[in-house]
């Protein structure tokens, strides 16, 4: 099967939202993500091009700067803040802390297949619309290069080596529920099972002449990390007063978190691999960001 792969490398992004979840702060959000490629699309369907669908998505990072603090003798990082202009006493506001992070990332989007001159105005309107109109994960678009198509047949080694090599170096992000089930499989729960695979155990011995030797490791190999790929409704559909959009019904819901990791591009043997979708589930209140390869 023939895919339709945009690819938008290197996109800066100066200033992203890195709260990912109610308890997470790092890499945004995937939510963050498809929201943005979905609120692209909607500008593209816009400008003419009614037929255009981004079906899934994959996010590679080229470089990620946490904006945190940690001085000398400190235990934790502290979050860089910005500062409010003063106020007429010359003093400065109270603010909000905000985690903030600067990306570098390129964003893989499989589409539907359009005549051919639609795809030279669809390369055309999404670098417009990122570089004058658009934020992504609530950051600021610095710069990115410019986009191109590639079709890629899915179980065609030749195609997938092309693409990665277009997308190395870098790391894109994948998701690790196995590990999440197989601990609460063994009766751990969500909390604990999370916090299984991305605390770092220090260990230390004495050799032979008594000289102490520390260790670090986790749990498991790779770059494990907790991502937030969703939401859970907490309350039944209703209406709130002044929502966004009045024709749509409302509901309160909470961030769902679960394992990922961060793999070289290399790594892949399938598109599917990196690739995420919209899924929801309505009967069980589940709004969530699932990958092609658990279909």
């Amino acid at each position: 099967m023939i895919k339709m792969i945009l690819i938008i490398p290197h996109i800066e992004v100066h200033n992203a939202n890195a709260l990912s979840s109610s308890f997470t702060i790092g890499f945004p959000a995937m939510t963050a993500w498809l929201g943005a490629v979905h609120a692209l699309q909607r500008k593209l369907n816009s400008d003419g091009l009614s037929n255009l669908k981004f079906n899934a998505i994959g996010v590679v990072s080229h470089k990620a700067d946490l904006q945190v603090h940690k001085g000398v003798g400190d235990y934790v990082n502290s979050i860089i803040g910005t500062s409010n202009p003063v106020d007429k006493d010359g003093k400065r506001p109270a603010f909000i802390e905000e985690a903030r992070i600067h990306l570098d990332i390129s964003l893989v989007i499989e589409f539907s297949e359009l005549h051919k001159r639609d795809e030279e105005k669809l390369l055309e309107r999404v670098a417009y619309h990122l570089k004058s109109r658009m934020k992504i994960a609530g950051g600021d678009i610095f710069k990115l290069r410019k986009p191109f198509i590639e079709r890629v047949e899915d179980e065609e080694e030749d195609d997938i080596a092309r693409v990665r090599r277009k997308l190395m170096p870098g790391y894109a992000i994948v998701e690790r529920r196995d590990l999440m089930m197989e601990a609460m499989d063994r009766g751990l729960d969500a909390m604990d099972a999370l916090l299984e695979y991305v605390t770092i155990n220090h260990s230390c011995e004495k050799d032979d002449e008594d000289k102490v030797l520390w260790t670090s490791k986790r749990k498991t190999a790779g770059w494990i990390v907790p991502i937030a790929t969703g939401f859970q409704a907490i309350s039944g559909l209703g209406k709130a007063k002044n929502q966004r959009d009045p024709d749509v019904p409302h509901r309160f819901a909470e961030s769902v978190v679960t394992l990922g990791e961060f793999i070289m591009p290399y790594k892949i043997e399938s598109l599917d691999e990196i690739l995420w979708h919209y899924n929801a589930d309505k009967k069980h209140g589940l709004y969530l960001c699932e990958q092609n390869k658990n279909r």
